[in-house]
């Protein structure tokens, strides 16, 4: 399960007005970033095998591959004075980079 706060769901409806159609945040981990893994979003169309979990009314993909490190995570949205933009807490990461965007 994949889950987002309602600051992070405010978020994902503001910018799936600008998404194209029929799209769903999709959740997923590449390699690279300074800790070995990055997290990235993006707006897609559902594909064979992926995943699909709600949280705040909002429907999320993933892949099974990214699913294995992101099982019980929860996306979080911190726009305040020292505001990162999304922010993705982790519990299966042993160690993240101080810019929050990777993760090993």
């Amino acid at each position: 399960m994949i889950s987002l706060t309602e600051a992070a769901a405010h978020q994902v409806r503001q910018l799936q007005q600008q998404a194209p159609a029929h799209t769903q945040l999709r959740v997923l981990v590449e390699a690279g970033g300074c800790s070995g893994f990055e997290y990235g979003m993006s707006f897609d169309v559902r594909k064979e095998g992926d995943l699909e979990f709600e949280s705040q009314g909002l429907k999320l993909l993933v892949d099974p591959a990214s699913h294995t490190y992101l099982d019980g995570a929860t996306i979080h949205f911190d726009d305040g004075l020292q505001g990162k933009g999304f922010e993705v807490r982790n519990p299966n990461a042993s160690s993240t980079c101080g810019c929050g965007k990777s993760f090993s």
